[in-house]
C-alpha cells in the first residue's frame, strides 16, 4: 500500500479507482505565414467562439452551483475582453509577426506568472483562470479538443490541476472525489468543489502507476491510499456509510431548537463569503447569519462597487432570510485581503497596518457608499452593522458618527430604514482589555478567534513554518474569550463567536459553560454544532 498525502479542501470520504486525466498537448507554431491582421482576426473570431462556450458553461454552472458561484464563468468572458489582456496578444502579433495560438499561449502565461508571484493569496489564485481563458482560446486556433476527463465508471478523477471550467463540466454521477497536484483551497475550483460536495484533495505528488488502481481519499486526514490493504478498505467502507447516515440523521434536527438538556437556549448562525452562500444556510437550518464577509464584494469587483450594487447584494440576502438576522461586518480590506483598485502601500507588516476600520475611517466615502447600503437593506428584515479590528472607544464612536451622517442623508432622500444593532469584531488584545468601555458604545461582540489567536500569540497565521506553534486552544485565548463574555453581559451585550474556533466541537462546552451567546459557523458545520448543543447538560460542574 502506497500512502500520498495533500491538503483537503472538503472532508469526505471517496473510494474507488483512480483516473489520470492529462490535458491534451497542443502545438503552437511561433511563426506564421499571414499578415498580422489576418493573424488578429483569427483571433478575434476565436475568442468570440471562446465567450459563446463560456455563456454555455454559465448556464450549466447556473443550475448546479448556484448564481454566485457560476459569476466565475462571467468573469472568465470578461477577462477576455480585458484591454491590458487583448493588447498584450495584438502586440505579440504585430511585432513578432506571432501566430494568434502563440500569442494567445504567450500572453496567458504572462500573465498567470504575474497574478501567482502577487502577495495576496485571493490574487495568486486568478492565475488559473487567465490560463483557463488562454487555453480556451488556444483549442479553438489549433482545432484541439482535451480527451474526455471521465470514463463510463465513477472515479477518482487525479490531474495536475483542474480549471473552473473543467470542474463544473465534470459528470457528477462519474466523480467520486478528484486530487490535483497543483492548485490552491482559495482557487475558484476548489469553491466550486465544496459547493458540489466533492470530497478532493490538492498538493498531492502523484505518478502514472496510480492509473486504474484503486483507492481511498481521505478529506479527513488529508491523505490518499493506493491499493488499500482489504482491513482498511473495509473501515473507511464503514466510515464512509456512517458519514452518509450522520447527515441523513442531522437532517433531522431541522426546526428544532437549539436548546440544551438543562434548558438554555444556544443561537447558532452562518459565516457568509457572498450571496450564492445563503442557499447554504437555509439548507442547513442555521438561525441567522453570524458573518456576512462584506469584503468579497470588493475582491469580486474590478473597481469600487456603488452604493446601488451594494444595496442589491444585501437586500438579496436579507429578504431571502425573511426576518432572521443578517450580520454584516464592514469593509475588511488590508492584510490578506487586497484589491488592486484601493492602490494600497506595500507594507511590511500588513497584518498589523493599514487595513479593516482603519481604512474606512480615513477613507470616508468608501464606508459612507457601504453604510448607506446596508441601512437601505435593512428595511427588508433584521440587519446589524458590525465593525472588525476595533482597538479602542474612539474608532467605535466615529464609526457610529459615520453611520448616523449616512441614516440623516438617507432620511433626508425619503429612503426606508429600519432599526440597526450596532456591534464590534473582537480580534486584539486591546479590543479585550477594553470590553467594559466598548460594550457600553454597542449592542454585541462578535469574537474573531483566528485574528485574536494572531495577535496574542504573535504568531503569523500566514506562515505555514509556524503552524506548530499557532495553538488557538492556548490558556490565554480562552481566558480572553471568558473575559469578553464576562465583561459584554455586564453591559447589556450578547457575545458570540465568528472565527474558525465556534465550530471546534472540542471547545464547545467550554464557550457555552463561560456564557457564550452565540455561535457562527460554516454552513456544513451547523447542523452537527446543533446536535451536540441538544446534547449538553450545562448546570453540571458550571464555571
Amino acid at each position: 500500500m502506497q500512502v500520498a498525502t495533500g491538503k483537503s479542501i472538503l472532508n469526505g470520504i471517496a473510494i474507488g479507482p483512480l483516473r489520470i486525466y492529462k490535458k491534451a498537448e497542443v502545438q503552437t507554431s511561433q511563426t506564421s505565414s499571414l499578415t498580422p491582421e489576418e493573424e488578429w482576426k483569427r483571433f478575434q473570431a476565436a475568442k468570440e467562439k471562446a465567450q459563446e462556450q463560456l455563456g454555455g458553461l454559465y448556464n450549466k454552472a447556473l443550475e448546479e452551483v448556484g448564481e454566485d458561484n457560476a459569476a466565475i464563468f462571467e468573469i472568465h468572458q470578461m477577462m477576455l475582453d480585458d484591454d491590458d489582456y487583448l493588447e498584450a496578444i495584438q502586440g505579440i502579433i504585430e511585432t513578432q509577426g506571432a501566430s494568434a495560438e502563440y500569442a494567445t499561449e504567450a500572453t496567458g502565461e504572462n500573465f498567470s506568472a504575474a497574478f501567482a508571484a502577487m502577495d495576496d493569496e485571493y490574487m495568486r489564485a486568478r492565475a488559473t483562470d487567465v490560463k483557463d481563458i488562454s487555453r480556451r482560446v488556444v483549442n479553438i486556433l489549433t482545432g484541439a479538443d482535451d480527451a474526455s476527463m471521465q470514463d463510463d465508471q465513477p472515479a477518482i478523477l487525479v490531474a495536475d490541476d483542474l480549471t473552473p471550467s473543467e470542474t463544473v463540466q465534470l459528470d457528477k454521477s462519474k466523480l467520486l472525489g478528484f486530487i490535483t497536484r497543483y492548485g490552491s483551497s482559495n482557487s475558484h475550483t476548489a469553491i466550486l468543489a465544496r459547493t458540489m460536495n466533492i470530497p478532493a484533495l490538492i498538493g498531492v505528488d502523484f505518478d502514472d502507476s496510480w492509473d486504474g488502481q484503486s483507492a481511498i481519499l481521505d478529506g479527513y486526514n488529508h491523505c490518499v491510499y493506493i491499493d488499500p490493504a482489504a482491513e482498511l478498505l473495509a473501515s473507511m467502507e464503514a466510515k464512509r456509510k456512517e458519514d452518509l447516515k450522520q447527515a441523513a440523521l442531522l437532517q433531522g434536527l431541522k426546526k428544532k431548537p437549539n436548546i440544551t438538556l438543562d434548558g438554555r437556549e444556544i443561537k447558532v448562525y452562518s459565516n457568509i463569503g457572498n450571496a450564492g452562500d445563503v442557499g447554504l444556510v437555509l439548507q442547513n437550518d442555521a438561525q441567522g447569519i453570524g458573518l456576512f464577509r462584506s469584503e468579497f464584494i470588493y475582491l469580486e469587483s474590478e473597481d469600487f462597487p456603488t452604493e446601488d450594487a451594494q444595496f442589491a447584494i444585501y437586500k438579496r440576502v436579507v429578504e431571502t432570510m425573511a426576518g432572521k438576522k443578517v450580520i454584516i461586518r464592514t469593509l475588511d480590506i488590508g492584510a490578506d485581503k487586497q484589491a488592486s483598485y484601493f492602490n494600497l502601500d506595500k507594507e511590511e507588516n500588513p497584518a498589523l497596518g493599514y487595513r479593516a476600520i482603519r481604512i474606512c475611517l480615513t477613507r470616508k466615502e468608501i464606508f459612507k457608499t457601504q453604510l448607506r447600503a446596508i441601512l437601505r437593506a435593512s428595511a427588508y428584515g433584521t440587519v446589524s452593522i458590525m465593525f472588525p479590528m476595533v482597538i479602542s472607544v474612539r474608532e467605535v464612536r466615529d464609526a457610529k458618527e459615520i453611520l448616523e451622517e449616512c441614516r440623516a442623508e438617507l432620511k433626508e432622500r425619503g429612503v426606508a430604514m429600519g432599526d440597526v444593532e450596532i456591534g464590534i469584531m473582537v480580534e486584539t488584545p486591546a479590543a479585550v482589555m477594553m470590553a467594559d468601555e466598548l460594550a457600553e458604545e454597542v449592542d454585541f461582540f462578535s469574537l474573531g478567534t483566528n485574528d485574536l489567536t494572531q495577535y496574542t500569540l504573535a504568531i503569523d497565521r500566514q506562515n505555514p513554518k509556524l503552524d506548530n506553534f499557532y495553538d488557538p486552544h492556548h490558556p490565554a485565548i480562552l481566558r480572553m474569550i471568558k473575559h469578553t463574555v464576562q465583561a459584554g453581559h455586564r453591559h447589556g451585550c450578547w457575545v458570540g463567536i465568528c472565527g474558525e474556533l465556534g465550530a471546534d466541537q472540542k471547545l464547545t462546552e467550554t464557550f457555552l459553560k463561560m456564557g457564550l451567546d452565540e455561535l457562527s459557523v460554516s454552513p456544513s458545520a451547523i447542523l452537527p454544532l446543533r446536535k451536540l448543543i441538544r446534547g449538553l447538560d450545562l448546570s453540571q460542574d458550571k464555571e
